[in-house]
């Protein structure tokens, strides 16, 4: 599943060759090719597919627990890594944000339709939903980091279907597949440190990629977070709500002004990026 996606994202949305990418992931051509041309992603699970680095990635993870900014060279000394230096380095820059997340620099600097950050908000007044209950029900928000472009819907749960629906929902509105989708490691998308399989066949159609925040890292998805703090103050005080239909038209409405607003770190309205 983790391939198939990868192999997608890579060809599609960065351009890379398919004998390039049988180099990088370790996999036949003849494999890279059958998932280009599959819509779906395989309907069965192989064993886990054993690489070069799995015997050294122990020692590996040790190092960068104490050490998160290690180079690759360095590494590769430090435990005696014999092989290609390229696939060990490779291999790193998976694991390395686990433990070093990511530069100051990375957090401010970004191209058009790198990256969107993406968020459950729940606000705290409970949502009638018929036959006198109320709910208090999540709200997926999602931000462009290039033009700051904020959209957001109420969903009926945080189950994965549901939010995978949204996510379709609201990448629509942007009108663009952003190439990465950075989330927190929330149950139904990573909660186990992995991107699930409905998330990963998700983003392998779409032909981007899901990244997860590293754990101690709150700044990893800090723009969505300002966001959600924007929307709790500014859109939430005195606002009266009857149904999730009618909270969802009201923010966006809400929402197609506020992207006319203009934005102090990029100097411009988001709606114009």
């Amino acid at each position: 599943m983790e391939d198939w996606a990868e192999i997608r994202r890579l060809h599609r949305a960065e351009g890379v060759s398919i004998s390039e990418i049988s180099r990088r992931l370790g996999i036949a051509r003849n494999t890279v090719r059958r998932a280009l041309v599959s819509d779906r992603p395989p309907r069965y699970e192989r064993a886990p597919r054993r690489r070069l680095t799995d015997a050294v990635e122990p020692a590996v993870r040790a190092l960068l627990a104490e050490y998160p900014r290690m180079p690759a060279s360095v590494i590769a000394q430090r435990i005696g890594w014999t092989h290609s230096s390229s696939i060990l380095r490779d291999r790193i820059s998976q694991i390395r944000p686990e433990y070093a997340g990511v530069d100051p620099v990375d957090r401010v600097t970004y191209e058009p339709g790198q990256v969107a950050q993406c968020d459950l908000w729940f606000p705290e007044p409970k949502i009638p939903v018929g036959w006198g209950q109320t709910r208090t029900l999540p709200v997926l928000v999602m931000t462009v980091a290039f033009s700051r472009f904020t959209t957001a819907t109420m969903i009926p749960s945080r189950q994965g279907g549901d939010i995978l629906a949204g996510m379709w929902q609201l990448i629509s509105q942007v009108g663009r597949v952003p190439r990465t989708l950075v989330w927190d490691r929330e149950s139904a998308i990573g909660g186990s440190g992995r991107v699930s399989g409905p998330a990963a066949a998700f983003a392998g159609t779409l032909a981007t990629r899901i990244r997860l925040a590293p754990p101690r890292d709150p700044e990893f998805k800090g723009m969505v977070e300002r966001t959600n703090r924007f929307l709790e103050t500014s859109f939430l005080p005195g606002r009266t709500v009857t149904s999730p239909i009618d909270f969802n038209a009201q923010l966006e409405s809400w929402l197609a002004q506020a992207n006319t607003r203009r934005v102090r770190a990029t100097g411009t309205r988001p709606v114009d990026l």
